[in-house]
């Protein structure tokens, strides 16, 4: 075990950090309009299906993987998981595996980040505009104009510097002390919202109010119900509790070796409920359906940043309510954003021996280059079709999530078993009791994986997203070559991901590896 290895400094600091790791913009950005785009109540009942099957087992896979790896000086996800794999299998097999999955994981902390930075820009942006009335004549060209705006750049900067400033000092002194600054007043904020959203009565229609918009999203259209939704509510619960992205282990590679994970996932999973489904439900779809009706609560960034500021252009107090709105985006997004700008610096103080404030600037660095296409695309075409950040989030933020968390929970339901739960009970207040092994991360949740994962790919296909144009710029072709270029990038960083895992394993592990040797001591001494 590395001994000079940071900890965290005390268990609500960690809980608070965890959950603003999984407390980010999914809940109040994605979630409103992946429920409302998906039949509202209908989606609900995949979604809570998604939640049991498939969140809460394989949150505590991944809280086990981290303390684990960190328990021999690991904090990126390739060298644990090789830890993990090579229980079950020969070295020389466990590394493609460790690779494989690091190799996720960086593609994942840079790509998804360099487009969710974006967008903690403009949340920052967008909260300035709103004291100011930046916005008040047409949100929707004012957003349009917005990103096109070279000048606005300086929020996406500004947002990334306080990213390296937190990490930079830390996680006791950084990570976890803004934590428990921000995700105390995120709270507050969203509960600020919902109170308001329920007292707007019927501003425009009699049949438009905000309980309408509640009836919406807890009362379920069972017709409405669909693969289709069952789809996103998997995607959805994998963006929004962080799964599949590396992120949950590197956290939980900073926590004592008899840590309980079993309470500290529970609490996690629970305050990114509470923040999603009552706090991002109650206060969002009930203020866009008192003004906009069932159809005006549909429609990804633009219900964040077109719609929503309509809203509260007409809603009384609405400056304040806007920029209290933005702020809430602004936090969620910081916290997440953190864990991820947290996992590569880690990744450069594990691999290169680079100190952590010279490692916090290089990812800077990255950043403003891997997140350079999100702002060019805008500027020199002039439009805010957002086609290079639908493409990267497309196969990033909802596909290779989910191959990753497939492959988390097989290794440890079907390759480790009894003793993966034996680690993971360890130093539990609780303890997963082993029929919930055998039925959820031995059965259901790998399955339900697969089955999501299969009809994923065919829907994939259906709408065209392998062609060189997918169906979602048909009309606009001369779009593809941002099309093609997200795909380039996602390929080349997933393809140095590998690279740079394998080489990292082989390093650490090098005598075992070529001996092809199980080396229980998980050293090469």
């Amino acid at each position: 075990m590395t001994e000079n290895r940071e900890n965290w400094g005390s268990k609500i600091g960690l809980i608070l950090a965890m959950a603003g790791n999984a407390v980010g913009l999914g809940n109040f950005w994605r979630f409103p309009y992946v429920a409302a785009s998906n039949g509202g109540g209908a989606f609900m009942i995949p979604y809570f299906f998604a939640l049991i099957v498939i969140g809460i087992p394989v949150m505590l896979v991944e809280w086990s993987i981290g303390r684990y790896g960190g328990k021999y000086g690991h904090g990126t996800l390739g060298p644990m998981m090789y830890l993990q794999a090579k229980q079950a299998m020969k070295p020389k097999k466990a590394i493609i595996v460790g690779a494989l999955c690091g190799m996720i994981a960086f593609g994942v902390t840079i790509l998804v980040n360099s487009y969710y930075n974006h967008i903690i820009g403009w949340s920052l942006g967008f909260a300035f505009n709103s004291l100011i009335g930046g916005y008040n004549s047409d949100p929707g060209a004012f957003f349009a104009n917005y990103i096109q705006d070279p000048k606005n750049l300086i929020f996406w900067v500004i947002a990334l510097c306080f990213l390296s400033y937190a990490v930079m000092r830390g996680i006791q002194k950084g990570i976890e002390s803004w934590a428990k600054i921000m995700m105390p007043t995120l709270y507050v904020f969203g509960i600020i919202l919902a109170i308001r959203s329920l007292t707007l009565g019927t501003p425009v229609d009699p049949d438009w109010s905000s309980l309408a918009g509640l009836n919406f999203i807890w009362n379920p259209d069972f017709s409405a119900l669909s693969w289709s939704s069952a789809i996103a509510a998997a995607g959805q619960i994998f963006f929004t509790l962080s799964l599949g992205m590396g992120i949950i282990q590197n956290y939980a590679s900073y926590l004592k070796p008899d840590e309980d994970i079993i309470t500290a996932s529970v609490a996690t999973v629970s305050l990114n409920e509470f923040a999603e489904v009552i706090l991002g439900g109650t206060a969002v779809i009930p203020i866009a359906y008192a003004f906009l009706g069932p159809d005006g609560i549909k429609g990804s960034i633009g219900l964040a940043f077109m719609v929503l500021p309509n809203v509260f252009t007409t809603m009384t107090g609405g400056g304040i309510f806007g920029a209290i709105w933005f702020l809430l985006l602004f936090f969620a997004g910081i916290t997440s954003a953190i864990a991820m700008y947290n996992y590569l610096v880690a990744l450069l103080e594990e691999d290169a021996g680079i100190d952590r404030k010279k490692g916090a600037w290089l990812v800077l660095i990255g950043y403003l280059i891997v997140g350079a296409p999100i702002a060019l695309e805008s500027i020199l075409t002039k439009s805010a079709n957002l086609v290079y950040f639908t493409e990267v989030d497309n196969w990033i933020g909802n596909y290779i999530l989910i191959v990753l968390g497939l492959i988390e929970i097989v290794v440890i339901g079907w390759c480790i078993k009894d003793r993966a739960l034996d680690e993971m009970n360890r130093g539990g207040l609780w303890k997963v009791p082993k029929w919930f092994f055998r039925l959820f991360h031995q059965f259901l949740t790998p399955v339900t994986i697969i089955t999501f994962l299969i009809f994923f790919t065919r829907d994939y296909w259906v709408q065209g997203n392998f062609k060189v144009i997918p169906s979602y710029i048909a009309d606009i072709p001369e779009f593809a070559i941002w099309v093609n270029l997200g795909r380039v990038v996602v390929f080349g960083v997933l393809l140095i991901g590998f690279i740079q895992s394998y080489k990292s394993i082989k390093t650490k592990y090098s005598k075992e590896i070529e001996s092809n040797k199980y080396n229980d001591k998980q050293t090469n001494k």
